[in-house]
């Protein structure tokens, strides 16, 4: 026989009120009540007892809250939860801020080197504990902070997505934008944008990855930030995919600028830095484009000397380039060994699908022979998303 869970029972007793005029009558955030019916989080004894008195149930949620309670594991899930929420109605203090601060950076830092659904379920967790703490009063510069970190977390949240493939990138950049205008961080704002710009691009919004470049540029206003060293070398690229030479030229001329007038401690491998393998990489991918493949190679080989090992993502897609000149060389047999053997080399968790997208890339340019059969056979290895709308790794 089907026993009633505590989140049925809540859901069943709640009948036609509302979700927030059940959780003002306990006593408790309506969010935590919704997270109780649909079983993401369980109930202390407390929050049992305040909504058993609330909706009238007889001791009834009292008991189903015992019995689910029963477990030890329970228990520490339910004790940390609570203590959690009791920590952020205190008050903010500077060492709390700049453990925040530190949490960014560091998940920053992970893109460089972490696979994606690795990264995500870190960044959820986190940005639960920071809406939590965002719904409590703070003054007025700790709440900018607060609305700035959240910026620049929903930024890393739509990164991630966007190298999964998930459209669901395309909201968490607006909440990104948002949160910085609304701390008024035009830094901030740049670097979102910069970002975004990638996701027009890949999707095949070659005009519009333009005019998105250009607001980040736009934004920083000659502060010398990520967002320009970021969006300048995009701009360059999608000048080359529109076969524009000249364009190419001055965007990347206008990112070795904005490179140079970085600050040191944002010359780094994280979202939050750019770097010169970065315009190296970037930049011999416009030249790919344009199908000068003299500069282009002479930068694929300078990026490739400046990359560090660790760096799967962005190697591979430098191979990747070099196989797309090959091709363009026409030395089909090579392009397409070239290309096969990044994919082969390439972890399976770091086979996104941008990688797979830009090995179809090279596949499409070159005729039918065995080497190719043979590189479409391994494009259907397991990767983490399937599809030919590519996600774009940070930076590329």
């Amino acid at each position: 026989m089907h026993t009633e869970t505590f989140g049925q029972a809540l859901r069943r007793l709640r009948g036609s009120r509302s979700v927030r005029d059940v959780a003002q009558l306990a006593s408790c955030g309506k969010s935590y009540v919704s997270d109780l019916e649909t079983g993401r989080r369980r109930p202390t004894p407390d929050i049992a007892a305040a909504l058993d008195r609330a909706l009238g149930a007889g001791g009834a949620l009292i008991a189903l809250a015992e019995r689910r309670g029963t477990s030890v594991l329970e228990q520490v899930d339910a004790l940390q939860r609570g203590l959690t929420e009791s920590l952020a109605a205190g008050p903010m203090t500077d060492s709390s801020l700049d453990d925040w601060d530190y949490t960014v950076a560091r998940h920053g830092r992970a893109t460089r080197y972490r696979a994606e659904r690795e990264l995500l379920g870190e960044l959820v967790a986190d940005f639960q504990d920071l809406r939590l703490l965002l719904t409590h009063r703070h003054q007025a510069p700790t709440h900018k902070r607060l609305t700035i970190t959240a910026a620049r977390l929903a930024g890393l949240m739509a990164l991630t997505l966007l190298k999964l493939g998930d459209d669901r990138a395309r909201s968490w950049w607006r909440t990104g934008r948002a949160a910085a205008a609304a701390a008024d961080d035009r830094a901030t704002l740049s670097w979102i944008y910069a970002h975004e710009a990638y996701q027009l691009y890949y999707s095949g919004d070659i005009y519009g990855a333009v005019d998105l470049a250009a607001r980040a540029q736009h934004l920083a206003g000659g502060l010398p930030c990520v967002g320009p060293a970021l969006a300048a070398p995009l701009e360059a690229r999608a000048h080359a995919q529109l076969g524009a030479g000249d364009q190419t030229t001055a965007a990347l001329a206008a990112a070795e600028t904005a490179l140079d007038r970085l600050p040191e401690d944002q010359r780094i491998a994280s979202a939050f830095g750019y770097s010169e393998s970065q315009l190296a990489f970037h930049s011999g991918n416009a030249w790919t484009h344009l199908g000068a493949t003299g500069p282009a190679a002479a930068e694929h080989e300078r990026a490739l000397e400046l990359y560090p090992v660790s760096d799967r993502m962005d190697i591979a897609l430098i191979h990747l380039d070099q196989a797309m000149c090959l091709a363009l060389g026409g030395d089909v047999a090579a392009a397409a060994d070239r290309a096969t053997q990044t994919i082969v080399d390439l972890p399976e968790q770091h086979r996104s699908s941008l990688i797979i997208y830009r090995a179809r890339e090279v596949a499409a340019k070159v005729p039918e022979a065995r080497e190719v059969r043979v590189l479409r056979e391994v494009l259907a290895l397991p990767a983490n998303t399937r599809g030919d709308n590519s996600a774009d790794h940070q930076g590329n």
